[in-house]
């Protein structure tokens, strides 16, 4: 007797496939024997697509956010996103709260830690060097191993005031420190010059906003991929898209992916003004305008699976494997006219929407407001 049997999923090459869920964990895969047991049985008789969860690996939802702030459900599993990860709202002081808010979350959340121990207090957070503690982030990271997972330092501008690059060799210090844990960079306003950080960054370590419009962006006027960015990216730096109110261009990542400059993961720098403002919404509106930007839905689709759990080191997540968690997104993939706004304020007309219809975190099943109108299940 399994838990769940999923039949008849449809997967992004168009194959059906059969699922059963044991403890929390993918038990068997493939075309099941039809006398197989379970205390649930969905039937999706390949109408709808199945992939393993989605992953959010850029988001904010740390409720007591003084500035960037939201609900881990209402950006994961009602949303068919079943794992967030809050991208340093957070530091040493206001971890522990933290994870003990996301502890009654039907969502998988895990956390980027601040490399300033008072997170998103205030926009300059590291624009006081003493507000980078070594030991104190080290203390944070022992205390949550297996909810940090990684650390955050936002390089730019407004952020580190006077402080130029040396917040970033404070983070690859903190980084080597703590058994070279994912650093994910925050690019914007100069400065510190895109150059500096990206030549700083090793293997592993990930540029979030990497298609913003800024000036400080990947690509140099001319619409070439920055020198530096290109070494970068050669030993191995992953690119996120890290979307948010102010951080994507169409017109940059159009060029860039006409160039092949891919991103690693497809992420949404989500909060609650963004989500119910725009130009985000969701995960699922993210990933749609990049049909637009020239990727195809199974490129896509891994963006947020499996190069996503593999940039967070994320082990039992993003693949639909035995063995693997019993995390699974349900979605359709729909013909619908929509206006697409990015962060400039510049729009696209796109024809496709993909529309999350369920959420399923280890064997359990969360419907989205979608999948409730189609009576998915």
């Amino acid at each position: 007797m399994y838990d769940l049997i999923i039949k008849q999923g449809k997967r992004v090459d168009g194959s059906l496939i059969d699922i059963a869920v044991k403890d929390g964990k993918i038990a068997l895969i493939g075309q099941l024997d039809s006398d197989l047991t379970a205390t649930r049985i969905l039937d999706l008789n390949g109408r709808y697509y199945l992939s393993a969860g989605w992953i959010d690996s850029h988001t904010h939802c740390y409720p007591s956010s003084p500035i960037y702030n939201d609900e881990p459900d209402l950006v994961g599993v009602s949303s068919g996103v079943t794992t967030v990860v809050d991208a340093g709202s957070t530091g040493a002081d206001d971890i522990d709260e933290f994870y003990r808010l996301t502890r009654a979350a039907k969502t998988n959340v895990y956390a980027f830690l601040n490399i300033s121990r008072i997170g998103l207090l205030r926009q300059n957070e590291l624009g006081d060097m003493n507000d980078i503690d070594d030991a104190l982030a080290h203390k944070a990271i022992g205390d949550h191993k297996g909810f940090v997972i990684g650390i955050k330092a936002r390089m730019s501008g407004s952020v580190v005031q006077d402080n130029g690059i040396r917040p970033l060799v404070r983070a690859k210090e903190i980084q080597a420190q703590n058994g070279g844990l994912p650093l994910m960079v925050h690019v914007g306003n100069n400065p510190p010059n895109l150059d500096d950080i990206a030549d700083l960054l090793t293997r592993g370590d990930i540029i979030t906003h990497c298609y913003n419009g800024k000036p400080n962006r990947i690509l140099t006027p001319e619409g070439e991929l920055r020198a530096a960015v290109k070494r970068a990216l050669d030993r191995g730096v992953l690119l996120d898209v890290g979307h948010g109110s102010a951080s994507f261009s169409f017109d940059v990542a159009e060029i860039a992916i006409r160039q092949g400059i891919y991103p690693n993961t497809i992420s949404s720098d989500i909060y609650c003004k963004n989500r119910i403002k725009g130009p985000v919404y969701s995960l699922a509106y993210v990933m749609s305008k990049f049909f637009i930007a020239g990727l195809s839905l199974a490129q896509i689709i891994d963006c947020v699976t499996v190069n996503a759990a593999q940039a967070l080191r994320l082990e039992n997540k993003g693949r639909l494997e035995v063995g693997c968690d019993a995390d699974f997104t349900l979605f359709a993939v729909e013909a619908q006219p929509q206006v697409f706004a990015d962060s400039e304020q510049q729009t696209r007309n796109g024809q496709t929407m993909i529309l999350p219809l369920a959420a399923i975190v280890a064997g359990q099943p969360v419907l989205t407001q979608d999948g409730e109108s189609k009576h998915v299940f």
